[in-house]
């Protein structure tokens, strides 16, 4: 073999083993390589055992992420390096195939119709066999894997989603989708569910739906006989966790991470495509809005100056980001204005906060103690809150018509769906670019011809005019740079405290 050829051979449905040169290996290394965010507050870092950096290429086992591919094409292109491959060796290869099964698919028992970008985003995954799909929320992700079950009715599922939540949802939307299709049955004999308490021992069912909690230390056999594996709200799952689940899965073929969205870090989307393939975006928000899909979005920034005297306590006590949060969590004063704002909204609001004691249950006792209607249902959901209660809620809030949800962001900003929502409140700052768009796209589904959901965002600004800013307001004018970048129409109203 020369020195500037690499030779490509499969490992399984996971790595692609590499023979390469000792100094193009070395190259392959550092150039697949990034720093961890926040590395050098680790404590491996800081005691010299890491060097901070986290490697795509196995140099020791000689193996590359098989969803890479295409990078390491480009990489040896880059260099002028020839490519040895025996094409049908590689852990992936395009098909022919294409969706076209011709069966009944309903939403609460009414027909539905598959959308253009939900039949190509199918048929890609069907082409592909593996790629990162990304497709905002309320567009239909649960319905396309539910396609992709049945278009692959040889293999065996194994669908990962982030919560216990989100389980009973997948379950409950494949029975809604399938209701109407004698030929294809979604029950406890076909499908079946593992969180907490629930036996891992799946039996032949070929569908098993799981949280990634549940299975990432069970033994690499438990993962042998799944032929197809999705990873639903993907960008959620912890990298140790997810790789260990995704690496165990060494007969699976189709490999399908889904998202909403992507947080824009090189090294997070790398690390993805590696683990399920290149990125495949199936449309966006806004297409969808301008389609007429979902509900228009309009979005109220709420600025809070306070006074020089709040301003001045404030710089006195406050010097880091969780003494700030800790600071603003107690302001009765903000606490009243947000329980205000929630009361005086018509229609179903959803009222979201960070952390649970200090926030979350004072903002729930204070709501319903200011709440004058005796009919208005005012409820709570939290990460402590039973699962079997959290999907009850859910059900509560599409039936209600002027209903208010104090949610955990934690619980509620990924993968839980309310039809029958018009305004959300956002009580607590993040700069988080997935939290933001996921939290937005719980309101966006359709509820009527005249859907509109209303999101209030809440800045504080403790800067008193000066340059330097606090964290939260900090924070805000990040999320007003993701509102402008998705097209999202916002209007600012500043407020004195």
């Amino acid at each position: 073999m020369n020195d500037d050829t690499i030779r490509l051979c499969k490992a399984n449905h996971v790595s692609i083993k590499i023979q390469a040169s000792h100094s193009i290996e070395a190259e392959l290394r550092d150039a697949f390589s990034f720093f961890v965010p926040n590395y050098k507050f680790m404590p491996q870092y800081k005691y010299g055992v890491w060097d901070g950096k986290l490697y795509l290429y196995d140099a020791r086992t000689k193996s590359f992420p098989a969803g890479l591919h295409a990078e390491l094409l480009k990489f040896c292109e880059a260099r002028n390096y020839s490519i040895e491959v025996d094409d049908s060796s590689l852990p992936f290869k395009d098909s022919n195939d294409s969706y076209n099964l011709d069966i009944p698919i309903t939403t609460r028992g009414q027909k539905i119709e598959i959308r253009d970008y939900q039949l190509q985003a199918v048929n890609h995954v069907i082409t592909k066999k593996r790629c990162i799909l990304v497709s905002p929320t309320g567009s239909g992700k649960s319905l396309m894997i539910y396609l992709l079950l049945r278009h692959f009715d040889k293999d065996r599922f194994l669908v990962v989603v982030p919560t216990t939540a989100l389980v009973e949802q997948m379950y409950s939307d494949f029975q809604d989708y399938s209701s109407t299709d004698n030929s294809f049955e979604v029950s406890d004999k076909t499908v079946h569910r593992i969180y907490s308490g629930h036996d891992k021992n799946y039996g032949k069912k070929r569908i098993v739906i799981t949280t990634w909690q549940s299975i990432f230390n069970l033994p690499p056999a438990w993962f042998q006989d799944f032929t197809a594996v999705i990873g639903d709200e993907a960008h959620t799952f912890k990298a140790k966790s997810l790789n260990k689940i995704m690496n165990s899965c060494t007969n699976a073929h189709v490999r399908v991470g889904t998202t909403g969205t992507l947080d824009g870090m090189q090294i997070n989307e790398l690390v993805l495509t590696g683990l399920f393939g290149p990125v495949y975006r199936a449309t966006t928000t806004k297409q969808l809005m301008d389609d007429d899909t979902l509900s228009k979005a309009s979005i109220e920034i709420i600025k809070l100056n306070y006074n020089a005297d709040t301003c001045k306590e404030f710089n006195t006590i406050v010097t880091r980001y969780p003494q700030e949060i800790a600071y603003l969590t107690q302001i009765e004063k903000r606490n009243k204005l947000i329980c205000k704002l929630a009361l005086v909204q018509k229609k179903n609001t959803l009222l979201l906060f960070n952390y649970v004691e200090n926030h979350g249950k004072p903002l729930f006792e204070m709501l319903k103690k200011m709440n004058e209607d005796p009919n208005r249902k005012i409820l709570y959901i939290s990460g402590e809150i039973e699962t079997d209660y959290r999907e009850k809620v859910r059900h509560i809030m599409e039936e209600e018509p002027n209903a208010i949800l104090v949610a955990s962001v934690g619980t509620f900003s990924t993968g839980i769906n309310i039809r029958n929502l018009h305004n959300i409140i956002f009580s607590s700052p993040t700069k988080s670019q997935i939290r933001v768009l996921q939290s937005i796209g719980r309101g966006l589904r359709k509820h009527g011809n005249d859907s509109h959901l209303k999101i209030y965002d809440i800045v504080d600004d403790f800067s008193d005019g000066k340059k330097k800013k606090n964290f939260a307001l900090k924070h805000g004018i990040e999320r007003m740079k993701i509102y402008i970048k998705e097209k999202f129409e916002y209007a600012l109203h500043n407020i004195s405290v």
